[in-house]
C-alpha cells in the first residue's frame, strides 16, 4: 500500500522489536542503569535497583497467594509505588492485569471484576467501601489494600507494604510466550453499555513502548547519556495513555516519573518547579489549566522541553499560547486502547502540524476508508473512517466474539473516528463517528466548532453537543467555561461563531458552566453532558404535560 508519510519520515520505519515480556524489558533497562531515579512519590525517591528488588518481592507474594499464569489481577489504584510494584510483577508471573479507575461505581466495578473473573484486587484504601459495596470481598479471596489516605478499612485487610515486607525477591521463574499471553485487560467502550476488554499482549505493549521511544530518539540525543531525566507521571496509569506513555515508555528511555495520584493545578505547578522535568505527556485540560493558572510564570516551566498531548483533540490555539509561554514543544499524538494505545505522532524534528495528530508510528499502517462500507479507501483529502494495522493492535475484547469480528476486520482495526489524510501523510481527527451531529441532512463534527470557540479570547474550556430540533432533527448547543474574571453572554458567543462559520454549524445554544466533568485522564465527557441534557429535556416534558 502507498505510505505517503514515508517521503519525509523522521525515524526509522521498519522496527525489530523484541519477544520478550514486559518485565524483562524493564529489568534490561534497570541492569543498565541501576542507581538513577526510578520513582518519585510525596518526595521519596526510589531507584531502578530497588523498584525492581520491590516488584519481585510483589512477584513473589502474589506466587505465595497461590496466583498462576493467566490469572487476573485487578489494580483499582491511582498512581502509586503499589501500582508500579503490582503492575510489573503481574507481567514477571505471566499474570494479567486489569486495569480498573478507582472512582467507579459498585456496579461498574462489579461488572469488571465479575466479567474478567479477577482472583486478586489491590485497592486503594479510599475505594474499599466501594468494593465493600459490590460485595467483592465476599468473592475475591485475594483483597489487599493501599493505606494512602488514611481511610478506615475493614478489620483484617491485608495491606500491601505488609506482604511487601514479608516476602523475599525470589518469585518463580514462569515462561511466557509475548505474542500470545494477555499482559492486560483495559477496559473500555461503555458508552453503549458495559465496557469491553480489549485484550493486550506482552508483544503489544513491548512494541508500543518501542515505537513510542523511537519517535522521541532524536529528543532524546539533546541529553548526555549520563544525565539523569524526569518525567512528569500526571495521566493515570489505569488509563492506556497513561500505561504506555507514561508509565512503559517513561521507565525505559530511561525517565524517572514524578508519580502524581491526582490532578492539582498547583500540585502539578509545585512539582515542576521542585523537580524540574524535561517530559510532560499530559490531556489538553492539564495544559488549559495550567496556561490560565494565575502564578504560572512563576514555576519554571521552562524545564519542560517537550509535551505529548493525546486522549482528546488539541485546539490549535491552546497549543500556540501554551508553546509561547512555556518555551516548549507539544508533540501531539492519537491513539486507542485497541491498538495499546498510541498509534500516530507529531514528530520531534521535521515538519510538526498543529491540529494533527501527526504520522503514523514505525511499522503502523493507516487508511481512511468510507465509513458507510468500511471498503473503500478514499483519497488524500477526504473524510472517512481511520482503520489501523499494526504490532500494537489488541488480539481481539475479552469473551465478545461478535464485537471482535465487528472491530478487526481482515486484521484491520476499525476506530470508529472519523479522519483526513494529507498529502504528506499527516493525519487529521475530525471526529467520532458516534459523536457527529446530523443538522437537516448535512454532517457536523462537533470539533470544528469546539476549535473556533477555542478562539475566542475569553473561553476556557468549551464542548459541543447536538440536541433534538423537531424541523432540522439536531442543532449545536456549546457548554463553555470562561477564563477567571471573564463575563460573556450567550448572544457574543453565538455572534463569534456566526462570523467564522457556515450558518448551520452555528451553536443555538451556549451554557455557562463553572467546569465540565472529565474523566481521571482529564478528558472532557461529552457522554455525560448529552446525557444531562436527555434528563432535562424529559423533566420538561413531563412538566408540560
Amino acid at each position: 500500500m502507498e505510505r505517503p508519510w514515508l517521503k519525509n519520515y523522521p525515524a526509522r520505519w521498519d522496527l525489530d522489536y523484541p519477544r520478550v515480556s514486559l518485565y524483562h524489558y524493564l529489568k534490561e533497562t534497570a541492569d543498565r542503569y541501576p542507581e538513577r531515579t526510578a520513582l518519585i512519590f510525596i518526595g521519596d525517591r526510589v531507584t531502578y535497583r530497588e523498584m525492581m528488588e520491590n516488584i519481585d518481592r510483589t512477584a513473589a507474594a502474589f506466587a505465595a497467594m497461590g496466583l498462576k499464569k493467566g490469572d487476573r489481577v485487578a489494580l483499582m489504584l491511582p498512581n502509586c509505588f503499589a501500582y508500579v510494584y503490582s503492575y510489573f510483577a503481574a507481567m514477571r508471573l505471566g499474570l494479567v492485569v486489569v486495569q480498573v479507575n478507582p472512582l467507579l461505581t459498585a456496579r461498574e466495578l462489579s461488572f469488571i471484576v465479575r466479567d474478567s473473573k479477577t482472583s486478586a484486587l489491590i485497592v486503594v484504601d479510599a475505594m474499599f467501601p466501594v468494593v465493600e459495596q459490590a460485595m467483592l470481598d465476599q468473592d475475591i479471596k485475594n483483597l489487599i489494600v493501599v493505606p494512602l489516605t488514611g481511610e478506615k478499612i475493614a478489620p483484617g485487610a491485608r495491606l500491601f507494604d505488609e506482604i511487601l515486607e514479608q516476602h523475599e525477591p525470589n518469585p518463580p521463574d514462569v515462561s511466557i510466550n509475548p505474542e500470545e499471553d494477555l499482559a492486560v485487560l483495559q477496559y473500555t467502550g461503555g458508552t453503549t453499555g458495559f465496557p469491553k476488554g480489549a485484550m493486550l499482549t506482552h508483544y503489544n505493549l513491548v512494541a508500543n513502548t518501542e515505537m513510542t521511544m523511537e519517535m522521541l530518539r532524536e529528543w532524546k540525543k539533546k541529553f548526555d547519556e549520563n544525565e539523569e531525566l524526569l518525567s512528569m507521571g500526571l495521566l493515570p496509569f489505569f488509563h492506556s495513555y497513561g500505561m504506555t506513555c507514561c508509565l512503559n515508555t517513561g521507565l525505559n528511555i530511561p525517565a524517572g516519573i514524578i508519580l502524581v495520584p491526582q490532578f492539582n493545578a498547583d500540585l502539578i505547578l509545585f512539582l515542576i518547579k521542585q523537580y524540574k522535568p524535561v517530559l510532560f505527556p499530559g490531556v489538553p485540560s492539564a495544559f488549559i489549566a495550567l496556561m490560565n493558572h494565575p502564578e504560572m510564570q512563576n514555576y519554571g516551566l521552562d524545564s519542560i522541553d517537550v509535551c505529548i498531548s493525546g486522549a482528546a483533540p488539541m485546539p490549535v490555539e491552546v497549543i500556540e499560547q501554551f508553546e509561547h509561554k512555556t518555551g516548549s514543544s507539544i508533540l501531539e499524538g492519537y491513539g486507542l486502547s485497541e491498538a495499546s494505545p498510541i498509534t500516530h505522532s507529531n514528530p520531534f524534528i521535521g515538519v510538526r502540524k498543529p491540529g494533527s495528530i501527526g504520522m503514523p508510528l514505525p511499522n503502523t499502517d493507516c487508511k481512511i476508508v468510507d465509513p458507510d462500507t468500511g471498503e473503500r479507501e478514499m483519497p488524500a483529502g477526504m473524510e472517512g473512517e481511520l482503520i489501523i494495522k499494526g504490532p500494537q493492535v489488541m488480539k481481539g475484547y475479552w469473551n465478545r466474539p461478535d464485537e471482535t469480528a465487528r472491530t478487526l476486520r481482515k486484521g484491520w482495526l476499525y476506530t470508529g473516528d472519523i479522519a483526513r489524510m494529507d498529502e504528506d501523510g499527516y493525519f487529521y481527527i475530525v471526529d467520532r463517528k458516534k459523536d457527529m451531529i446530523i443538522y437537516g441532512g448535512y454532517k457536523i463534527y462537533p470539533r470544528e466548532v469546539e476549535e473556533v470557540l477555542y478562539e475566542h479570547p475569553k473561553v476556557a474550556e468549551a464542548i459541543c453537543i447536538g440536541i433534538p430540533d423537531k424541523f432540522f432533527g439536531e442543532v449545536v448547543k456549546a457548554f463553555v467555561v470562561l477564563k477567571e474574571g471573564a463575563e460573556a453572554t450567550p448572544e457574543e458567543i453565538i455572534d463569534f461563531c456566526r462570523a467564522r462559520l457556515v450558518k448551520y454549524k452555528v451553536p443555538r445554544q451556549v451554557e455557562f458552566r463553572t467546569d465540565l466533568p472529565k474523566s481521571m485522564v482529564g478528558k472532557i465527557l461529552r457522554k455525560d453532558l448529552s446525557i444531562e441534557e436527555q434528563r432535562r429535556r424529559r423533566m420538561e416534558l413531563l412538566a408540560d404535560q
